[in-house]
């Protein structure tokens, strides 16, 4: 009797404490889901102070390296990159690694940041994130100046993401970019058209199941009086779901959470699975997969032809990942998606038979708002201009885009409830190629050709903005003028284009032309300061003082926290010839941005103006180490070396220079004046004739050729050189003067005073002036009388 009422309080009790700590359990999950969640909302509107509350909330509660992770992407969304690092320091996952790194760089701590990407007691390991860590790791090697291996890694991060702009643009910059049509073309298609598969998919398993989350949510805050243990048992088996964040097994569980209305987890900036990857995404880019299709059926393609149109070339594959299990997968994928399981209610079972044909398709529309960091050009004159036409700005008032319709994503298969993370769908291959095989994408279905036309569309455009890029970026300006010209009118008529193209007038001495592209850019972006440190410049050629101090004074309006504002205040003083209180500008924006590689050198003219050459060189310097291909601070070390009479030293920077911008007259130019100090007039001569090719309208070369052969006492070539110049710039006093000078030697008095008076008439400077009258005191006495004097 005894042992047949003991059965019973033991059987109670047990069940009783097993209630309790599933109470228990359950609490801990809505809790720790419900603070998630509302930073994630938080952090979706901007409300950073809020995030950071109840992160801080979250992690003291429900201490985890993930919740540790979600604080510091709201420290660093907030611009608080030291918070960061702080709080990862010492943390081990590969997403605490990648987000530990960024602030490091942000802090400009470059070894740490290589230290957490690259570990070296793991010589093997893999870098985090994938293409977005790749990038990052190039940037830390560029630097600290190991220019081969940033280039290694920014190859990388564009091979395992075509669609990471801003690392083909590093590659353009070091000078060691591919052609466009080789980077974006069949190879890129694939891999964009296989990551899209993976990552609709990826989103298809958390948008599926929206509503039986919410149920699920809602059952779990119940309290386990009012339910039976066998109801119990059942809620506490299905109220986990885990959302993929990547491939790499980092994901985020919202344990029954509600969500947002679109369906769509929007876990951070930094820890996204799209595809298209901001400069800083921390989400690794999917593994390269099998052609993937949806389990449901679509009675909509059900009739299609099934002839492979749209066939995607299995058979062209990039290199594989590693860490992927496809076994494995494909074992998960087929107990996901296989009819067997039963489904949790009734009401969802009819819900979903009723919504399982439905569909939708959507409209994409693309466009580009990219920008880069350029790498500045020097203050170098001329008087020639031509006329080229600029486009017109397109009326945005009149673009309309059509947004597509909502789908109901394969509502039969809501019914699942899915425990472990990364799963992705067994499918038919077959399927996929069919041309009206649907893929969701945010809630809208695509069919498959519209993917395949979407990334070629996608592709070519990026082929024309690369192709220029790269051009620019190895001074082939004109060339890239031509390929900006054949972009459609309203990708050509956007700020990041135009400013591009006004970079190229800048380089190709057209300064007219610039300033005409630029003025463009900021009426279509006025909250842009893409391009306006360069702006800026123009304006000081042109000696536009008032269009540059509105300039100055509307960058500042916009963000005085940006270092071409500062660039933009400095120009100003400097055209004033107010050369302290332009370099305390150039300072400033240096102080905002230590690796803006122009802001070092337009300090460094500064340096130059006030004949601090020391400083000058340092400054120069500074530049070169953010920017070996930063031609200008090579160009500025040449002049600097040939003030100082170090010719040697003027010649070597000169060339460097040149190998850098081959292009450029004014750099020739100089080349050739110092191969003239050395004595190696031949070689002058030949690079004058190469400066004045490159640029007819240019006066310096024309005039530096001139003074050589009268040198050489080679005075009728010299006079014809002169006279030719004269009609490129007439009202030049050095011309008359070296006219003045020659006749003198030729014993032509009347002509050589003539020609002085001409010179002293065009108003040169006190300097020129001083030689002037002195050579007119000189006139009559003898050469080596007027030298002994």
């Amino acid at each position: 009797m005894k042992k047949t009422k003991t059965k019973p309080q033991i059987s109670l009790l047990s069940l009783s404490l097993s209630l309790s700590l599933s109470e228990s359990k359950m609490k801990e999950e809505a809790m720790e889901a419900i603070l998630r969640n509302t930073v994630q909302n938080s952090l979706r509107h901007f409300m950073y102070k809020n995030a950071i509350f109840f992160s801080e909330f979250l992690c003291a509660e429900f201490p985890s390296e993930a919740n540790l992770q979600l604080l510091a992407s709201c420290y660093l969304q907030d611009n608080r990159a030291q918070c960061a690092y702080h709080i990862l320091k010492g943390t081990q996952m590969a997403q605490s690694r990648y987000l530990f790194a960024l602030s490091c760089f942000q802090m400009d701590l470059l070894n740490e940041a290589e230290a957490a990407l690259c570990p070296a007691n793991e010589p093997i390991a893999e870098v985090p994130n994938g293409g977005a860590g790749h990038y990052l790791l190039g940037l830390v090697y560029r630097y600290t100046d190991r220019r081969t291996n940033a280039v290694h890694h920014f190859k990388q991060a564009l091979s395992l993401d075509p669609l990471l702009w801003t690392a083909y643009e590093e590659l353009c910059i070091l000078g060691a970019a591919e052609e466009a049509a080789a980077v974006f073309g069949e190879g890129a298609a694939i891999c964009i058209q296989k990551q899209y598969l993976h990552h609709t998919f990826a989103s298809h398993n958390s948008h599926v199941s929206e509503e039986d989350r919410n149920l699920t949510s809602s059952r779990n805050l119940v309290s386990a009086e009012e339910v039976s243990p066998r109801q119990l048992k059942q809620l506490s088996g299905n109220n986990v779901r885990e959302v993929p964040g990547s491939c790499q097994g980092m994901t985020t569980s919202v344990r029954g959470a509600g969500q947002p209305p679109n369906g769509v987890y929007h876990l951070s900036l930094y820890n996204t699975p799209s595809p298209i990857a901001t400069q800083f995404s921390a989400a690794a880019p999917p593994p390269l997969c099998r052609n993937l299709q949806p389990n449901g059926s679509n009675t909509s393609t059900a009739a299609a032809d099934s002839s492979p149109r749209s066939t995607i070339n299995s058979t062209i594959q990039a290199p594989r990942r590693k860490f992927v299990d496809e076994g494995k997968l494909r074992k998960i994928s087929g107990r996901l998606f296989s009819d067997s399981g039963p489904r949790r209610s009734t009401r969802l079972a009819a819900e979903a038979g009723a919504n399982a044909g439905t569909n939708a398709a959507s409209v994409a529309g693309n466009g580009t708002n990219n920008s880069s960091k350029y790498l500045g050009s020097s203050k170098l004159s001329s008087a020639a201009f031509r006329s080229v036409t600029v486009r017109k700005v397109p009326n945005w008032a009149n673009e309309n885009f059509d947004e597509g319709m909502r789908n109901e994503v394969f509502d039969d298969c809501r019914s699942n409830i899915v425990s472990g993370a990364g799963a992705l769908p067994s499918v038919d291959n077959k399927a996929l190629d069919q041309e009206g095989a649907t893929m969701p994408c945010s809630g809208v279905l695509l069919n498959n050709s519209k993917v395949l036309t979407g990334t070629a569309e996608i592709l070519s455009l990026l082929r024309l903005f690369g192709e220029g890029y790269r051009l620019s970026c190895m001074y082939r300006c004109q060339d890239a003028l031509e390929v900006y010209s054949k972009l459609p009118h309203k990708h050509y008529n956007t700020g990041w284009v135009l400013s591009q193209v006004g970079k190229a007038y800048f380089e190709l001495v057209d300064y007219l032309e610039a300033d005409r592209a630029f003025s463009l850019a900021r009426r279509v972006s006025p909250y842009s300061l893409e391009g306006m440190d360069v702006y800026s410049t123009v304006l000081y050629h042109l000696k536009e003082g008032m269009k540059l101090s509105y300039l100055a004074r509307e960058l500042i309006s916009t963000d005085r926290l940006a270092p071409q504002s500062w660039c933009a205040i400095g120009n100003c003083y400097s055209l004033q010839k107010d050369h302290e209180t332009a370099l305390k500008n150039f300072q400033r924006a240096v102080q905002l941005d230590s690796k803006f590689a122009y802001a070092h050198t337009l300090c460094a003219h500064e340096y130059v103006a006030l004949e601090e050459f020391e400083n000058g060189i340092r400054s120069y310097q500074s530049a070169l180490r953010i920017d070996s291909r930063h031609y200008n601070a090579w160009y500025g070390l040449g002049m600097v070396y040939l003030r100082q009479e170090k010719f040697e030293f003027a010649e070597h920077h000169f060339r460097t220079a040149c190998r850098i911008n081959p292009s450029s007259s004014i750099i020739m130019s100089y080349l050739g004046t110092a191969l003239h100090a050395l004595k190696r007039n031949s070689e002058a001569l030949e690079m004058m004739e190469r400066a004045i090719l490159a640029d007819r309208k240019n006066p310096l070369p024309m005039y530096q050729k001139a003074k050589i052969l009268e040198s050489l006492e080679s005075f009728d070539e010299a006079l014809e050189v002169l006279e030719e110049l004269k009609e490129y710039a007439p009202r030049e006093s050095s011309v008359y003067a070296l006219m003045g000078m020659i006749y003198k030697r030729l014993n032509m008095n009347d002509k050589a005073m003539l020609h002085f008076g001409l010179a002293l008439d065009l108003k040169p400077s006190a300097t020129d002036v001083a030689t002037i009258k002195a050579a007119m005191e000189k006139l009559h006495l003898p050469d080596e009388l007027a030298e002994d004097s």
